[in-house]
């Protein structure tokens, strides 16, 4: 990843660094030759030549300090940016005021430009806002009124540094996003092949011992069973990353602080006898929502187990469509004779009333059991992914 990331400065910050350099070295010959040209007009000339010798000097001997961000210090900048100032202020000193007033560039010329770049690059619009303003305040107080051509250089300066500054800022966002990506992608890879690793060993062996535990039959089936729902469970884990029935932490569920993954609330349901069939993708939904919903497929579940035997399988298919979420929870037992779930309300026994109706009543949604004798049990859950759809739908 370091090779990457140097990569990525290369092609995006790099570069305007070094053009920054370059920027600065000829515009400080610009403004030496702007200088000589007008050397006669200088009523203090040796004010304009010690200024222009300490451009020369600053200029070349902070030409390392512009080559990174890292060496471009908020000292430097502000010493860098105190030169140009400088300059700015000390034109009327040094310089005809009838040239002045006839529009005449300051000292430093477009020099200072340079400057005010630096504070874009380093800081980002923010700080070059804020130099723009400093150098617009000096050339203001250098021309004593505000003039229609330092107004507009001023303008320009200003639009030109704050634009810089928002892209450069575009820049490095872009930069981390893709970092992370690059990152993403590196941990997927290997992921991947842990995955073929534990697939060409461990499930492997995990599924030989279902299968011969099965035909040994006695306490050797029994433990072919738990051989297999480990070898789903590790599946789920090494395909999707989902949290393993295993992994579930004890204790009381966290704080309703936002959205979760419903497939993770799921996952520990799969089995040897339940399987699972879920989008690639998170299906997203508010936190006591999905909890109360992966409860009632719990809840479903148990009932399979107590009334279609141990034996009997289960499937759950979860449906991410656009305004809802719908889980069917779908199994091969004896199915529900017609009139059973009124009678066992009547008797008391509220488990498909309560445990799932009851929830998914509470949360906007619905529960409708479909039953055939001899031919399985299918019970579809939907919730609504709206909050306020699901309240109101829970009032009427």
């Amino acid at each position: 990843m370091a090779r990457g990331e140097r990569v990525l400065r290369m092609s995006v910050e790099l570069p305007l660094w070094r053009a920054l350099t370059g920027y600065r070295v000829l515009t400080m010959l610009y403004a030496i030759g702007l200088g000589a040209t007008a050397y006669s007009h200088f009523v203090r000339p040796w004010l304009a030549l010690a200024y222009y010798a300490l451009l020369v000097t600053w200029t070349l001997a902070t030409v390392t300090r512009v080559t990174g961000a890292a060496r471009c210090t908020r000292w430097f900048l502000a010493a860098d940016l105190a030169v140009a100032v400088l300059g700015i202020l000390l034109t009327p000193l040094a310089d005809d005021p009838h040239r002045i007033a006839d529009g005449g560039s300051t000292l430093p010329s477009i020099w200072t430009a340079g400057a005010v770049l630096a504070f874009a690059l380093k800081g980002g619009w923010r700080w070059a806002a804020g130099a723009s303003t400093a150098v617009a305040v000096a050339n203001l107080v250098e021309r004593g009124a505000p003039a229609r051509d330092t107004v507009h250089n001023v303008i320009l300066v200003w639009v030109a540094a704050i634009a810089i500054g928002y892209v450069v800022e575009v820049a490095r966002a872009s930069e981390r996003t893709l970092a992370r990506a690059l990152e993403i992608e590196a941990a997927t890879r290997e992921r991947e092949r842990l995955a073929r690793d534990i697939h060409d060993s461990v499930l492997q062996v995990l599924a030989m011992v279902q299968r011969r535990g099965a035909v040994i039959g006695g306490e050797a089936a029994e433990l072919g069973r738990l051989a297999g729902d480990q070898e789903i469970a590790l599946r789920t884990l090494v395909s999707g990353g989902l949290l393993p029935s295993s992994r579930v932490p004890a204790g009381p569920a966290p704080a309703d602080t936002g959205p979760l993954d419903l497939r993770s609330l799921l996952a520990p349901y799969a089995g040897s006898r339940v399987s699972l069939a879920e989008p690639g993708a998170p299906v997203m939904l508010g936190a006591t929502a999905a909890r109360e919903l992966a409860a009632a497929v719990g809840a479903a579940l148990d009932n399979v187990r107590r009334h279609a035997g141990e034996e009997a399988r289960a499937w759950i298919l979860v449906e991410d469509e656009p305004g809802e979420i719908v889980v069917t929870v779908r199994d091969d037992g004896p199915g529900i004779p017609e009139g059973r779930l009124a009678l066992a309300e009547g008797e008391g026994r509220l488990g498909v009333a309560q445990s799932i109706r009851g929830r998914l009543r509470d949360l906007g949604g619905s529960a409708e059991v479909i039953s055939v004798p001899g031919q399985g049990t299918e019970i579809e859950l939907t919730v609504p992914k709206s909050a306020e759809a699901a309240r109101g739908k829970a009032e009427r």
